[in-house]
């Protein structure tokens, strides 16, 4: 068993997040596992720039109210409790609903050896029309 030291929570990069978020990075799998485990923290109105994950991404509602929507689809509510999968290279982003803190693990995985895409492609902030639905 290894119980291994705490790393500071680091704040979401600009680039990658509109407004303040919070993540703990809770499990980097050794090879040959490739999983990646995080604890993010929303705050209200806070939310991801669109982007995709190479190999997918599930997401765990762990507390509060937040929204996700994939590229052309539905702006979703989610709870504690909800399970959010995301299949491999589909554009989405997600984030606290307005007015509310949120917070979720993400799990996802590296991309294989030899792959050479990134584990996740970042592109552009989303919109406050975006974020309101419009």
């Amino acid at each position: 068993m290894e119980i291994p030291p705490k790393q500071p929570t680091a704040k979401g990069p600009a680039e990658w997040f509109t407004g303040d978020v919070w993540i703990d990075n809770i499990a980097r799998g050794d090879e040959p596992s490739r999983v990646r485990v995080g604890a993010v923290r929303f705050t209200p109105g806070a939310r991801t720039a669109w982007h995709s994950h190479a190999v997918g991404q599930t997401l765990y509602v762990t507390d509060g109210k937040g929204l996700v929507q994939s590229r052309g689809g539905q702006i979703v509510e989610i709870r504690p409790g909800d399970v959010v999968h995301t299949p491999a290279d589909e554009e989405h982003w997600h984030g606290a609903a307005p007015g509310h803190f949120m917070a979720h693990l993400s799990i996802t995985e590296a991309v294989p050896p030899g792959d050479e895409r990134p584990e996740a492609d970042w592109g552009d902030h989303v919109t406050d029309d975006e974020y309101g639905g419009n």
